[in-house]
């Protein structure tokens, strides 16, 4: 297995001088970039007007958006919703203090459910063929922005693993120590310059020591999701299953939740005190499951169809 044994501290994103740009927020515009180019090709094979491209990309940005943050807040952080109401969908903090926070906490099983709303609603309004047909060719983009997600999470320390002796282990700076923490420890106003001298000056190595190692949770879901996304773009683009309808979606479901599934095992629980929350599985696990068991509903369902529907160039 190949050894990773490393200190994890990136710095917040590409600092332009006047502007910086935070990794997780460019992950998210090059998935939303490359999800375009691919819908623009699948649109072409199928033949549909390009002019439907264009709502089909703001219909999704939305859906994933608000449905991920939504996800979120009522599966992981439901005490917002009280405690502070504003922060749900604003970029700050209001309790105890206010406080710019940028938009954090997105849960995938929320960005999904908002998804499937979405195309419903894209598809009655704008492009007017059956749900499932679209469905069955939006799960490419959105199986390869789930890598991009997951390699966001990964440069903000975000959803890390278990505590491993593994060769793989990755020691989180920034999940360790918070940045009002490394402040206090260094001296240092500045976050971000604090967090460097954490890692760079030899006097502060001893709380370096000190943090676990962890399985780099993200990279390894991430990892799995590239297989997600090849197996179904080899499905859709060479083979004659897409002309099953809900196969590609169920497939997609199937791969995309199994995956999640089995990484929770390695990854700490999202919520406090949920790590064995039903029948030893994690708040994650349950989520994914009703997925799953849908998944595998809609591939049975496509491949009992007796008579496939016609669709031009399909």
């Amino acid at each position: 297995m190949l050894p990773l044994k490393m200190t994890w501290n990136p710095s917040t994103g590409l600092d332009l001088g006047f502007f910086t740009i935070h990794y997780y927020s460019l992950m998210f515009v090059i998935a939303f970039s490359l999800g375009w180019y691919i819908m623009k090709n699948v649109y072409k094979k199928e033949s549909v007007e390009e002019e439907k491209l264009d709502p089909l990309f703001i219909y999704s940005v939305l859906a994933i958006l608000i449905g991920a943050r939504l996800g979120h807040v009522f599966f992981y952080q439901t005490e917002l919703l009280w405690e502070d109401p504003l922060s749900v969908f604003l970029p700050f903090r209001f309790v105890p203090e206010i406080e710019y926070t940028g938009f954090q906490g997105l849960a995938s099983h929320g960005a999904a459910i908002g998804m499937i709303i979405a195309m419903y609603l894209y598809n009655k309004k704008v492009l007017k063929k059956s749900v499932l047909w679209l469905l069955d060719r939006v799960i490419l983009p959105v199986s390869l922005g789930a890598i991009f997600v997951r390699i966001g999470n990964f440069f903000n320390s975000e959803m890390v693993g278990k505590v491993t002796d593994s060769d793989i282990g990755i020691k989180f700076v920034q999940d360790q120590y918070n940045k009002y923490e490394v402040q206090r420890l260094t001296g240092i106003p500045n976050e971000q310059k604090a967090y460097q001298a954490l890692t760079d000056d030899p006097q502060f190595a001893n709380l370096i020591a000190e943090i676990p190692y962890r399985y780099p949770g993200q990279l390894m879901e991430a990892t799995g999701y590239v297989f997600v996304f090849l197996i179904l773009m080899f499905v859709y683009w060479k083979t004659g299953l897409r002309k099953k309808e809900g196969f590609l979606f169920g497939l997609f479901l199937i791969l995309l939740w199994s995956v999640r599934f089995v990484v929770e095992f390695f990854k700490r629980a999202q919520v406090e005190g949920r790590e064995d929350w039903i029948f030893g599985f994690n708040t994650g696990q349950i989520l994914s499951i009703p997925f799953i068991l849908v998944g595998i509903f809609f591939v049975a369902r496509a491949l009992n169809q007796k008579k496939q529907p016609e669709y031009p160039n399909s």
